[in-house]
């Protein structure tokens, strides 16, 4: 019953997330400005007509108060349906569910990047000896806290520059299906990420190696490796190992910065491209789409 009690405050927060989120989104997007129409008549440089203006807001409801529309978009939802495009003339589930492997798959190989730094990170921090230990540990937690506050797009433009421009090593697009092409942005949403992580495991592993759990385990012989990998990383994982449903969602909304720097498809360009041209039911849509799967994910997190 406990476990059922669970679910069922889960479900009733996705549902709650559901409606603020396409409630903020509808009202935001009006209270930005600019007319939804110009999206329905290919942009604001389509010279269309009075009558075809007035004619395209009567057939998507444009016309009527913005409670009536508001109403409308939340039946919508209700009943699973997104809509069709104002500007692509395209349901928007399908559009959508084009672009979310594309997100999806890097933020996931983002997130996986940032947990190996920061267990690389957070060891190399804890297990550092005598004064040049301790100079290194300090260059690593200043390096940790770097990481956390360094913005996305200045970082991947550097990331450019250095191994594109420069050294050639990778592309500076991430068109295509080739592996080279996710490397710069995967590693720029993933630093980061993994500053904040790899500060909260090694306050995690600094905590647990002073615990009577660990002391005893050294009494009985054990190398600092063998408490390092046995006993004090699986108690220092847990803080971080909740904050990563954080840091997914945090990802995906890096992702409408990086895929647009990258030239990469995914949502956060679809995002960011129907928000320029009100295109409303893509927008809420997508943002819909990604505050679920971030529901989701903190729930797969909290159950681990």
């Amino acid at each position: 019953m406990s476990i059922f009690r669970w679910a069922l405050g889960r479900v009733a927060a996705a549902a709650l997330v559901a409606w603020v989120v396409t409630t903020v989104v509808f009202f935001a997007l009006r209270a930005a400005g600019g007319d939804p129409t110009e999206a329905i008549l290919g942009g604001p440089g389509s010279q269309a007509s009075a009558e075809a203006v007035a004619q395209a807001r009567s057939d998507y409801g444009l016309d009527r108060p913005l409670l009536v529309q508001y109403l409308v978009q939340m039946q919508r939802i209700v009943t699973l349906q997104l809509g069709d495009s104002y500007a692509r003339k395209q349901p928007v589930a399908d559009l959508v569910g084009a672009q979310l492997p594309s997100t999806i798959l890097l933020a996931v190989l983002a997130l996986v990047l940032a947990w190996v730094i920061a267990l690389a990170l957070a060891t190399l921090s804890t297990r550092s000896r005598g004064p040049l230990g301790r100079a290194a540990s300090g260059v690593t937690q200043a390096g940790e806290i770097v990481a956390t506050v360094v913005p996305h797009f200045w970082l991947g433009a550097v990331l450019i520059l250095v191994f594109s421009s420069t050294l050639g090593w990778f592309p500076a697009t991430s068109v295509g299906a080739s592996p080279a092409g996710l490397v710069l942005p995967v590693v720029t949403l993933a630093v980061p990420v993994a500053g904040f992580l790899g500060q909260l495991m090694r306050d995690g592993l600094d905590e647990a190696a002073a615990s009577p759990f660990a002391t005893t385990a050294r009494a009985r012989g054990a190398s600092e490796s063998r408490v390092l990998w046995r006993h004090t990383l699986r108690h220092a994982a847990l803080p971080a190992i909740s904050l990563s449903g954080w840091a997914f969602g945090s990802l995906l909304s890096g992702a409408v910065v990086v895929e647009s720097l990258f030239g990469r498809p995914g949502l956060g360009r679809l995002l960011l491209d129907a928000t320029s041209s009100r295109d409303v039911p893509v927008v809420v849509g997508t943002v819909l789409v990604v505050a679920l799967t971030y529901t989701v994910v903190m729930t797969i997190a909290d159950g681990l």
